[in-house]
């Protein structure tokens, strides 16, 4: 029995920002891929956490206090991943 398509979430920006983080731990090696394996490439990682620095940037000043927040911690998260996955 095939199983029954998933709902997805509404797209707005949190959902966005969030999926380009999922990607970046994807890229880090913190989270496996949609094969199960979890793999590092920190070029890939970098490109993604470089993509939501330019989306903080081209946001700055048009974002609510919410999305502006998220966008930062999820930045600084993922680059303090980063250089300790470049430490490895």
């Amino acid at each position: 029995m095939a199983d029954a398509p998933q709902a997805l979430p509404e797209i707005d920006f949190a959902t966005f920002i969030l999926s380009l983080g999922s990607s970046a731990l994807v890229h880090l090696g913190e989270t496996p891929d949609d094969d199960g394996e979890t793999r590092r490439n920190l070029p890939l990682a970098k490109q993604t956490i470089d993509l939501l620095a330019l989306v903080q940037d081209k946001t700055r000043g048009n974002l609510d206090e919410g999305e502006s927040k998220l966008l930062a911690a999820l930045l600084y998260d993922l680059r303090i991943k980063y250089i300790d996955a470049q430490k490895k």
